[in-house]
Parts: C-alpha cells; structure tokens; sequence
C-alpha cells in the first residue's frame, strides 16, 4: 500500500490493537510485557492471529502474532501490511491548568479521542499542587490506551510546564501556534465566542483553560499581551474539564465536516 493511503478499515475488532513505540518499530517486532500479557493473558489471542498495531506517530500495521511461550514477557510479531495516516491540517493544542490528578487522566483519554495534537499541563498561580517537570509513564499509557480504543494513529504531544504562563507563551512564539485562545468568563472585554469555525482553521490552535480555581488577573493579562484572543464558550460557568473537551470537540467536528 503507497505511503499516504488511507485504507479501508480491517475487519477486525479495536479490542485486538495494540501499541508499540515508534522507535521499537523495527524487526525483530516485540511487544512489551504489559501489551505482552494483555495479548495472552486478557486477551487470550493464539500464535497465527493477525491483531492491529499502532506507534502513535500515524503508523498502522497489520501483524501475525508468532508462537510465544506462556506468560511471555516478549511477544514476537511478523509484520504483514503497513501504512501511514497523513498529519491533519488543523491542529488544536489543549493547555490546561495543573489540577487534581483524578480529572487529569480523563482529559487525556478524551484528548486522543478528539484528536488533539498536543496537551500541555501548565503551572497556573492557582494549581494546587506543583506540576512535575517530567513526564510520568503512566501518562504516556492513558494516551495510548486512549488510542487503541478509538484507533487514532497519533498521539498528542505532552508536556508540562513548571514555569507557568511564562514558559507556555514562550513555547507557543516557538512553536509558532497560529491561532491562540484564552478562556475566560462571557463578562471580559473584547471577548469573543468559540465556534467549530473560529476552532477549525489551517495551521496550529492554541486553547488555554486555567486550572480549577481559574486564572488570576495577571494571568490572563500576559496572555492577552502575548496575542491570546479571549474566548467564551458561554454564560454558563463550566468546570475546566468541561471547557477543555468542549474546545477539543468542537475543533473535532468542524475537521469531521471538512475533512481536515
């Protein structure tokens, strides 16, 4: 199959995908040992099955599981067919203010499931808790359990941001994000109202939702100095998980309905 093609989807169940990491995409092909036993073990999927493989970075492959012994730790997997998802056009960055742990897995899973680009965790004045300057393993595997279910072949960028304000505004300069967003309440001057169109454009979009207690005045100050346009989704005053979704889906739908 030509690089860029985009398949008809295999008639098999998304139960029977697995990930493996973009740089172990290589013979001899092995999956870890916790994909390893959710193979055998959970599973319970005989050598000579053909399961899915995805790697994250817009890699799809179709593979034969090879014999493996019981409980292996390593199983062995010969590569059939393979084929690469093109990047989308329109790509939209979750940045969210550092909160409690139990809503931070949750909007990684829905972030591969909306297809976000890129997550990154913030330092904002009202974070409860000091946000980790590196990324934590069990991070990575809610973003990739999030992609087996949904079979989307890339998995957003993450980051954290122990310098708060400073260090996103700096990296978006970097990264050269055209669109950027700050939500803020319906009240604030010159506020304008997000919308699958203002989401969906060509080029990077950067929303920013502050952490649970909100941004502070001067927060929202440097943002707005920096090029951030404030943004509402609303009257209604959301939880920040509800924010962040709803601009992860709108995003979403105005790709679903212009094919980009």
């Amino acid at each position: 199959m030509a690089e860029n093609e985009i398949p008809e989807p295999p008639d098999w169940s998304d139960a029977r995908t697995f990930f493996l990491e973009p740089d172990l995409w290589h013979e001899p092909y092995e999956l870890d040992a916790s994909e390893s036993h959710h193979l055998t073990r959970v599973l319970r999927i005989r050598e000579g099955e053909d399961v899915r493989v995805l790697d994250g970075r817009g890699r799809e492959g179709r593979f034969r599981v090879l014999p493996y012994k019981k409980n292996a730790k390593a199983v062995a997997l010969r590569l059939l067919d393979e084929w690469t998802y093109p990047e989308p056009e329109s790509k939209v960055i979750l940045a969210a203010g550092w909160t409690k742990a139990a809503r931070r897995g949750w909007i990684l899973e829905k972030a591969v499931e909306f297809e976000a680009s890129g997550i990154w965790l913030w330092q904002a004045e009202r974070s409860q808790f000091p946000v980790p300057s590196d990324i934590k393993e069990s991070w990575q595997g809610q973003l990739a359990a999030g992609a087996k279910q949904c079979r989307n072949p890339w998995l957003p960028e993450l980051r954290t941001m122990p310098g708060g304000v400073d260090e996103l505004i700096a990296l978006a300069e970097e990264l050269g994000c055209e669109h950027r967003h700050v939500l803020v309440e319906s009240g604030h001057k010159s506020v304008m109202s997000l919308t699958p169109d203002t989401l969906g454009q060509p080029g990077r979009t950067l929303c920013v939702v502050g952490p649970e207690g909100g941004f502070t005045a001067q927060e929202v100050e440097k943002l707005t100095r920096a090029g951030f346009l404030p943004a509402t989704l609303g009257e209604r005053v959301l939880r920040w998980e509800t924010a962040a979704v709803l601009c992860l889906g709108l995003h979403w739908w105005k790709r679903q309905l212009g094919g980009k």
